[in-house]
């Protein structure tokens, strides 16, 4: 045979061994990602309502006695009399008025399935559920330490905690100058705190805040056209782009894949004055 020949097979060989070995490893390396419990959006609401109070008592106790006596004889005449009588009273009225703060705490059940995705995308993590939390109004839903022992996410090596910060809607109606047309625009801005803890040291491995945003632009060229914007697609577009920024930040300052990345493409580049490798073609006839 062909020493030509021969040595084709033996790369061919060697190469299908190498891909055998590539695609055998994938699985593994898959396993030792780092599997993220990601935790719903933490919300905390401050509401001032205004009340009124107004009562009113009474209290009264009467009493009173009475007696009379005569008698009547043919000279002479007798008689008595008595009577006694009390009272009381207490009266009191009670009014206030004013404004009471009332503070309102929970997760929000939105927002965290396209963060979720553009983590996965990443092919960086392993994601796993955790469960939800379901008391109301209590400062416990921020102590995420206190939730990781308590068992609320399982197999998790890193939970993403966030909360919201700030949201902000915004509805306006602007006349175009030159024109009888009006824009109208509905926008949403979101943005929300997140801290990334390893559940087994409670280390901080990220912290960062992200933002997500939305918005709807109309034009009407009537006066008194009714005008609907889309909510819907406003919504989209601010749990898009908060996922989008949350997976930057996460690959910014927590990404072990990243690292594994970098160095494998340096020893596949080799060093940096290495000569050339003479590449060569085998051509059968």
């Amino acid at each position: 045979m062909n020493a030509s020949i021969l040595r084709a097979l033996r790369t061919a060989s060697a190469i299908g061994c190498l891909a055998g070995a590539m695609l055998a490893a994938a699985p593994a390396a898959a396993q030792n990602l780092p599997k993220i419990a990601v935790t719903d959006l933490s919300y905390e609401e401050k509401v001032k309502e205004y009340f009124q109070y107004f009562e009113a008592r009474e209290k009264h106790n009467n009493s009173s006695s009475s007696s009379a006596r005569f008698r009547d004889s043919a000279n002479s005449s007798s008689g008595s009399e008595s009577e006694r009588s009390s009272s009381r009273g207490e009266s009191s009225v009670v009014a206030a008025s004013g404004s009471i703060t009332v503070i309102s705490r929970g997760e929000l059940r939105k927002f965290t399935a396209d963060i979720k995705g553009e983590l996965l995308k990443s092919g960086s993590y392993r994601l796993v559920q955790g469960k939800p939390w379901t008391q109301q109004n209590t400062e416990k839903l921020y102590d995420i330490i206190a939730r990781i022992k308590q068992g609320y996410y399982p197999g998790a090596d890193y939970v993403l905690f966030g909360s919201i910060n700030n949201v902000e809607f915004r509805e306006e109606a602007n006349p175009i100058q030159g024109s009888n047309a009006v824009s109208y625009s509905l926008a949403l801005e979101l943005v929300g705190e997140f801290s990334l803890i390893n559940t087994r040291t409670y280390e901080i491995k990220a912290a960062f805040s992200a933002m997500g945003e939305g918005s709807d632009t109309r034009l009407a060229n009537a006066p008194g056209t009714r005008i609907t914007l889309n909510k819907s697609r406003v919504m989209q577009e601010v749990s898009r782009s908060l996922g989008d920024a949350v997976a930057s930040e996460m690959e910014a300052q927590f990404n072990p894949a990243a690292s594994t990345r970098a160095s494998r493409a340096a020893r596949n580049a080799g060093p940096a004055n290495a000569p050339a490798q003479e590449e060569r073609t085998v051509v059968f006839k």
